[in-house]
């Protein structure tokens, strides 16, 4: 379904219920009795960064769709070089230095990094003759994401700097060898294995598993080197991620790990938020107690839940019935934007809607994880929920760009055949 335009009238319509349901669960998280305006206040900034973020989206279905491709390197550049000045003349806010204040409003060059480097992602990918299996082709892709991880490291962004994993399932969609994302899926097994059972007990486990295995094929005389090869890089692994763990990772970082796998229980510490997010979620049983009359959410128990937590506004205030609405929502927009990715006709586009639906995903799959204990606390918005204007004008130019994108697809399919 689409207008006469071209854009599709499902993504809209998905893009404003959820916009919706965040501004008024920031409203709700941020509520104090006689400031009854949903206008004051952070949901009025709120509002004020969606209709910014509308007049920027009109400017967008004016430019020509070419622009976006032509522009590809220009666009990531500039975003670059955002990320190089927040170092320079960046504010240090929550022991990150992130943010570039520009009078009475703050900017996030690292929400607008995901933008840029879609850009240029899909423009490598889309080059002709591009190879997953050409060393020169591999590098040139891994610069483009190592840059924008790198500096947004630096600024001490951990979470932000994760989310650009999520461009490796563009990549598998595009024809990465699949080896590659098992590999990481192993990675984090064992890295989870060292943790929970220590690095010397896992390797233990890992020669045992080996016996075991050499004891039923020892008569295959070609498999015994590529295994033991396979035992030694894993111990190799295990070794080096529990070395990591005690001396890169931060003591804040190390606690948030280890209490969502249970290793510590820290309540009044790094567990602090999570637990009183589980127990503001579950106290909204099945209808939740209401739009403004959550107790744990205007108690203040959760420090800024408006950002990272408001997820659990919307348990505690709608419980299980709105929660599962919102999930919902959101997967259906995912997927949404998977077929707008797919019906495209040139590769770029379908590589740029493809990367947009990943990065949502990531966003979606991590804060909800990290409300609910099944993830570490990284610090990353719920897109288009949270609080932050940053968050919600560069989700929202992506989003536009995206839907612009889809919206001249019969254009290329002419082109193809003129």
């Amino acid at each position: 379904m689409q207008s006469k335009s071209g854009i599709d009238i499902i993504s809209v319509l998905l893009f404003v219920a959820i916009a919706a349901l965040g501004i008024t669960s920031v409203y709700s998280a941020t509520y104090e009795p006689g400031a009854e305006s949903l206008f004051a206040g952070r949901s009025g900034k709120q509002l004020m960064w969606l209709g910014i973020s509308v007049v920027v989206g009109v400017v967008i279905f004016l430019l020509n769709a070419n622009f976006f491709q032509f522009f590809s390197w220009y666009i990531y550049g500039a975003c670059m070089l955002l990320l190089v000045l927040v170092l320079v003349i960046g504010a240090d806010i929550s022991g990150a230095r992130s943010w570039i204040k520009l009078g009475p409003v703050s900017i996030q060059p690292s929400e607008f990094a995901k933008y840029g480097t879609t850009f240029a992602v899909a423009s490598i990918l889309s080059t002709i003759g591009f190879s997953w299996s050409k060393l020169q082709d591999l590098l040139k892709i891994g610069v483009v994401i190592l840059i924008p991880m790198g500096l947004i490291l630096i600024q001490g962004d951990a979470g932000s700097a994760l989310v650009f994993f999520s461009f490796f399932l563009v990549f598998y969609r595009e024809g990465m060898t699949s080896v590659v994302l098992i590999s990481g899926l192993t990675a984090i097994a064992i890295f989870v294995f060292t943790l929970v059972f220590g690095s010397w007990y896992f390797s233990l486990a890992v020669v045992g598993i080996f016996l075991v295995f050499y004891a039923f094929t020892y008569s295959e005389k070609k498999l015994l080197l590529p295994s033991i090869s396979i035992v030694a890089l894993t111990i190799l692994f295990s070794l080096s991620v529990q070395f990591l763990f005690d001396n890169v990772l931060q003591e804040h970082q190390q606690k948030r790990i280890q209490v969502t796998l249970n290793l510590i229980e820290d309540n009044r510490g790094a567990g602090y938020n999570v637990n009183q997010s589980k127990i503001a979620i579950g106290s909204g049983g099945m209808y939740g107690k209401g739009f403004l009359n959550g107790a744990h959410t205007k108690g203040n128990f959760i420090p800024e839940q408006e950002t990272d937590f408001i997820f659990c506004t919307i348990g505690e205030e709608g419980g299980w019935a709105v929660s599962v609405g919102a999930l919902v929502l959101f997967i259906l927009f995912i997927l949404r934007l998977y077929h707008l990715a797919s019906r495209a006709k040139k590769k770029f586009k379908r590589i740029f809607i493809f990367s947009l639906a990943s990065i949502l995903f990531f966003h979606f799959l991590v804060n909800i994880g990290m409300t609910i204990g099944l993830m570490p606390v990284i610090g990353i918005p719920l897109p288009l929920v949270s609080y932050g204007g940053s968050s919600f004008l560069g989700f929202c130019i992506f989003i536009f760009t995206a839907l612009k994108l889809d919206a001249t697809r019969d254009e290329d399919l002419i082109s193809t055949y003129s």
